[in-house]
C-alpha cells in the first residue's frame, strides 16, 4: 500500500515565543511517523503566517532553509484563525494525501496524530481530535465552552462535542470541501457537512508552552456567535415564535383593558404602561439585532471577497 503524504497545517499569529519550541516537536513527530512507515518521506510541516506583527514569518523562513520538512506561506494581512487554517488546507489539498490541522501553541497532544493516521489507514477520511476533559480550563471557560457545543447541537448545527480545529482530513474530502464558498467560516461546523467516513480520537489538552493566548473572551464569544449564525437559522425562527408570543400577550392585554373599561375599573397609572413599553421595546431591539446579524452575513456573502490572499511562500523565496 502506498504511504500517504501528510501535511501538518499550523496557523501562526505572533508566535515568535512559542514557535522555536513547538517546531521541533512537530518535526520529531513527522520523522517518527516516517520511520514507522506510516507516512511518506515527502511529508511536510506547513506554517501559515496570519499577518503576524512580530518575527514569526522570519522564523518560518529560517526553518524552511534549515530543514526540507518545513515550509510556509504568509497571508497578505491578518484574516483570523479560521481563514488561516482554511488557507493552509486549500494550499495543501493538491500536494498531499492527508492533512492534520493543529495550533502552534503546543496545547493539543501531538501524539494523537499517531491514532489519527492509523484511523485514516483503516479507512476513515476525517478524524476529529476531541478533548477527553477540560481540567486545564477555568470553570467559566469550561462552562461556556461546553454550553456552546450543547446550544449549537440544539439549534441543529452538526458539531463534534469538545472538538476544536485539531483534525485529520484527507485530500479527497478537501477537494469536495473546496466547493464550500461561504465567507463566514466556522470550520468545526462545516467539515461534518461534507460527509465521508469519520471517527474521533481522544486526548488531554495541556497548558500553553510559551507566549500568550490570542483568543481572549471577546474573540471566543465572537467565534461562538459566528458559528451559531453561520450554521443555523433557528434563531430567526425563535424570534418568530417570540413575536407570536408577545403578540398574543398584547391581544390578551387589549381584551383585559376593554373588559376593565366596561366594568368601570380603570386605574390611571403609568408604571404598567412604562413596563410594557420597555419590555416590548427591548424585545424589538433584540429581534432587530439578530435579524441584522443575518442580513450582515448575506451582505458579506454577496461581495464574494477572497477569504485569504497569499503574499509569500518559502519555496518561492528559495527560487528567487
Amino acid at each position: 500500500m502506498k504511504k500517504p503524504v501528510l501535511y501538518i497545517v499550523i496557523p501562526c499569529y505572533n508566535e515568535e515565543k512559542v514557535l522555536p519550541i513547538t517546531c521541533k516537536l512537530f518535526l520529531d513527530k513527522i520523522e517518527e511517523l516516517i520511520s514507522k512507515g506510516k507516512i511518506d518521506s515527502n511529508s511536510k510541516i506547513l506554517f501559515v503566517n496570519d499577518g503576524s506583527k512580530d518575527n514569526t514569518w522570519n522564523i518560518i523562513c529560517d526553518l524552511a532553509k534549515e530543514n526540507g520538512h518545513y515550509i510556509g506561506i504568509s497571508q497578505s494581512r491578518n484574516r483570523g484563525h479560521q481563514n488561516s487554517v482554511l488557507a493552509g488546507l486549500m494550499e495543501a489539498k493538491d500536494l498531499c494525501d492527508i492533512t492534520i490541522s493543529i495550533d502552534c501553541d503546543g496545547q493539543d497532544d501531538i501524539n494523537a496524530m499517531n491514532d489519527m493516521v492509523d484511523a485514516y489507514l483503516e479507512g476513515c477520511e476525517v478524524v476529529y481530535g476531541v478533548r477527553s476533559k477540560r481540567d486545564t480550563d477555568t470553570f467559566f471557560k469550561r462552562f461556556t465552552a461546553e454550553s456552546f457545543y450543547k446550544i449549537l447541537n440544539k439549534l441543529g448545527a452538526e458539531v463534534v462535542y469538545n472538538h476544536a480545529d485539531y483534525r485529520l482530513i484527507s485530500s479527497r474530502v478537501l477537494q469536495e470541501f473546496a466547493n464550500f464558498k461561504e465567507v463566514n467560516i466556522f470550520l468545526r461546523g462545516m467539515v461534518p457537512l461534507v460527509g465521508f467516513k469519520s471517527t474521533s480520537v481522544y486526548y488531554e489538552r495541556h497548558e500553553r508552552i510559551a507566549g500568550e493566548s490570542h483568543y481572549p473572551l471577546t474573540k471566543m464569544l465572537a467565534l461562538a456567535f459566528e458559528g451559531i449564525t453561520s450554521l443555523s437559522v433557528k434563531p430567526i425562527r425563535m424570534i418568530t415564535g417570540l413575536g407570536v408570543g408577545v403578540s398574543l400577550l398584547g391581544v390578551i392585554g387589549v381584551i383585559w383593558a376593554i373588559i376593565a373599561y366596561l366594568h368601570g375599573n380603570v386605574v390611571a397609572g403609568w408604571a404598567s404602561i412604562i413596563c410594557i413599553s420597555c419590555f416590548i421595546g427591548g424585545v424589538n431591539m433584540l429581534c432587530l439585532g439578530v435579524i441584522g446579524e443575518y442580513i450582515g452575513k448575506i451582505y458579506m456573502e454577496t461581495k464574494h471577497r477572497p477569504r485569504w490572499i497569499i503574499s509569500e511562500r518559502t519555496w518561492e523565496k528559495d527560487e528567487q
